[in-house]
């Protein structure tokens, strides 16, 4: 079973669906206690980080997640998703994240790109990766967002884009701890591809 966090800051239908038209069996709920027994759980986001980290830590759903992770369990985090995830926010001040993995939220700045970055941008594989299995290097995913992942570790960078005449962190992956930057739902069969390859996985 397939759990989908609902903590009010998530496109939950999309990501729902997406599953479901996978052939996979998924719970949308947003109570955190139904969380446990589930193999995989999805964090999607949309919005601010405060405003989610605090919906997560007042819901319960940071203290479920922990332990999820803690015994064996997977995750993917979904754009905010992702982000939560980290130690830190620079997003409207100070924010702390859930320190799954080391590493600081930050915004994009450019006097030419324009931000947020909105519409399909490649996806570069720096190392061999359970969650894009079967997807040819460079392919193109979705993404709206102004602030990116700066992991601490090389290590746990699983993919990187170009945008504002940087390469940043679109996708993670360390010991069962899976995240993206970009939409997988909203990314056409690549997409497809991601979510399918860590419900198997």
């Amino acid at each position: 079973m397939i759990f989908i966090a609902d903590y009010g800051a998530g496109n939950l239908r999309s990501v729902h669906k997406a599953f479901e038209y996978l052939g996979f069996k998924v719970q949308v709920s947003s109570d955190p206690a139904k969380l446990k027994g589930c193999r995989k759980v999805i964090l999607p986001g949309v919005g601010a980080f405060g405003k989610a980290i605090e919906s997560l830590n007042a819901s319960g759903f940071t203290e479920a997640i922990l332990e999820h992770v803690d015994k064996g369990g997977q995750l993917l985090g979904i754009c905010l998703g992702m982000q939560l995830l980290l130690t830190d926010s620079e997003e409207m001040g100070e924010w702390t994240g859930m320190d799954l993995i080391p590493g600081k939220v930050r915004h994009f700045v450019s006097d030419v790109d324009k931000i947020p970055q909105i519409g399909w941008n490649s996806v570069d594989q720096q190392k061999e990766s359970l969650l894009f299995k079967g997807i040819p290097d460079h392919s193109f995913f979705y993404f709206v967002h102004s602030f990116y992942c700066e992991p601490e570790a090389a290590a746990d960078v699983a993919t990187t884009t170009h945008f504002t005449g940087k390469n940043f962190c679109s996708a993670i992956e360390k010991n069962g701890i899976f995240a993206v930057q970009f939409h997988p739902e909203k990314s056409s069969d690549a997409g497809l591809q991601v979510l399918k390859n860590f419900a198997g996985c």
